[in-house]
């Protein structure tokens, strides 16, 4: 039983080596750029290692972009309007230095390349906002008529277009103070005015400490 959850724990962090390598060539090189080779190289394991856990490089791009969302989760508790605007603060900060997030924010670039339809990253996180959108519709935090599913998509294209132009203007350093514009320009047009009142803003948001 020990040598089984030893082999075990021993494949999981293999696993995960072989996605944080595959995150950074990635990043650097994009998807046409990256070899399964040099992900092995980077990762410090053999080629069968990869394969063991991937049959090929597009499996691996898709592990990448289809679990970006499970690594963003924002420092503090919240719910509705504010729940939705700290997990686009989480993710803003975050990309600033994780890699998984960087190689996916590249992927998705060149999404139309690899992925299969129904694997669509401005969904994925579509998805993720709607149930905190509609609980914000229900605790009358929205205006009247606000359509919430136009709005998490609304979020996710504002969200992704900072993210690029961010990434050629400024290595996504200054990404974080885009989405806080993005905000400040969207709250007043969808949420009532003591809800705007109430939503906070900043580092403290989204930035996550040790």
């Amino acid at each position: 039983m020990a040598s089984r959850v030893v082999k075990q724990e021993r494949a999981e962090r293999t696993r995960a080596a072989v996605v944080l390598a595959a995150s950074e060539v990635f990043t650097e090189l994009g998807f046409a750029g990256a070899s399964v080779a040099k992900i092995a190289d980077r990762a410090g394991v053999t080629l069968g290692a990869v394969y063991f856990h991937f049959k090929s490089k597009d499996e691996l791009a898709r592990e990448i972009v289809s679990r970006q969302p499970d690594f963003v989760v924002p420092p503090r508790a919240s719910q509705g309007l504010q729940r939705v605007v700290d997990v686009t603060l989480t993710w803003a900060y975050q990309l600033l230095d994780d890699p998984i997030l960087q190689g996916g924010a590249r992927l998705v670039w060149e999404q139309e390349r690899f992925m299969e339809p129904e694997v669509n990253s401005h969904n994925q996180w579509a998805e993720l906002l709607l149930p905190e959108l509609r609980a914000a519709r229900s605790q009358r935090e929205l205006r009247a008529g606000t359509d919430v599913t136009a709005v998490a998509r609304l979020v996710v294209n504002a969200c992704t277009g900072a993210q690029m132009h961010s990434y050629v203007e400024a290595r996504h350093r200054d990404l974080p103070q885009r989405v806080e514009e993005i905000w400040r320009c969207l709250l007043p047009a969808i949420a009532v005015p003591s809800a705007v009142k109430r939503i906070e803003l900043g580092e403290a948001r989204g930035r996550v400490t040790a």
